[in-house]
C-alpha cells in the first residue's frame, strides 16, 4: 500500500528570542516550538493530505498568533482540499481569519503571516503558497522550485528588509490574496520540500538539492537545518520533507 512519509522540525534559529513559525502535517500542527529532531509521520495515501509551513511576519505584532491561526485552520479543512479551487477558497478564508482574529484585539492590527504548502492526493500534489514561503521538489536528482515568491529576488545570505509583497492579514485594512496554486502529476520519484525563508534565505538552491539527493529524510532534514545553523541561523527555520513510499 502506497504511503506519505513526512520529515520536518522547527527551530528558532541563533538569533531570534522566539519561534514565530508554525507546521501542519495532515490533522498534526506545531507552533511556537523548538527541536533540533526531525520527527517523520506516515500516512496511507488517500484522502488529501495538507503539509504546510506558516512564517509570522516579523515587525509586526503577533507573527506566532498568525501562523499558529493558519496551520490550525488548514488542519481542520486539509481532508476536503481536493480541487486547486477549493485551496485556494481555502486560503482566502484563512486571511479572512487573520484580519477578524486582529479586529478583535487592537494590539493585534496588522498581524500576519506567510504560508506555502502542497495537498497530496493519490494522483496529484498540488502546491500553494502566500509570500516568500518555498515549495521545492526533487525528480531524477534536480531541485526546482513550485512556488511562486511575493518578493523580490535576494541573493544568498542577504537578509531580508524587503516588504513581502503579499501575506495573509498584515494590513490595517482588509486585503485580499490571489494565492498561487499549481497542481502536477504525483510521481513516485520525488520528494518535496516545504520551508520557510530562514533556511532559503541562507542556503543556496544547489546545496538544498545537494541534500535532499545525498540523505535520507531525517537525516536531510536535520543537514538541511544544520546548514542554516552554519550560515547564521538569523531566522526561525521551519522544514518538511514529503515523499511517496510504496
Amino acid at each position: 500500500m502506497s504511503y506519505i512519509a513526512v520529515t520536518a522540525l522547527s527551530h528558532a534559529g541563533l538569533v531570534r528570542d522566539h519561534n514565530e513559525d508554525s507546521l501542519v502535517v495532515g490533522p498534526w500542527t506545531l507552533s511556537a516550538t523548538e527541536t533540533e529532531t526531525p520527527q517523520t509521520l506516515v500516512f496511507p495515501l488517500g484522502t488529501p493530505l495538507v503539509v504546510a509551513v506558516a512564517d509570522g511576519l516579523g515587525g509586526h505584532p503577533g507573527g506566532e498568533l498568525a501562523s499558529a491561526l493558519i496551520v490550525r485552520q488548514l488542519a481542520q479543512v486539509g481532508p476536503l482540499l481536493d480541487r486547486e479551487e477549493t485551496i485556494r477558497e481555502a486560503l482566502g478564508a484563512c486571511n479572512r481569519a487573520v484580519y477578524a482574529a486582529a479586529a478583535r484585539d487592537p494590539e493585534l492590527t496588522t498581524m500576519g503571516t506567510t504560508v506555502a504548502g502542497l495537498v497530496i492526493t493519490p494522483n496529484r500534489a498540488t502546491t500553494f503558497n502566500v509570500g516568500d514561503s518555498r515549495v521545492y521538489v526533487v525528480v531524477a536528482h534536480q531541485l526546482r522550485q513550485v512556488s511562486v515568491d511575493d518578493s523580490p529576488p535576494l541573493t544568498v545570505g542577504q537578509r531580508s528588509t524587503a516588504i513581502v509583497t503579499q501575506t495573509l492579514g498584515g494590513h490595517a485594512e482588509f486585503t485580499a490574496v490571489d494565492p498561487h496554486v499549481a497542481s502536477a502529476p504525483l510521481s513516485e520519484d520525488a520528494r518535496y520540500l516545504v520551508c520557510t525563508d530562514g533556511l532559503t534565505d541562507l542556503v543556496p538552491p544547489e546545496m538544498l538539492g545537494d541534500i535532499l539527493t545525498e540523505h535520507e529524510d531525517g537525516r536531510a532534514a536535520f543537514e538541511l537545518w544544520k546548514a542554516a545553523m552554519a550560515a547564521g541561523g538569523t531566522d526561525n527555520v521551519t522544514l518538511a520533507v514529503v515523499r511517496l513510499g510504496t
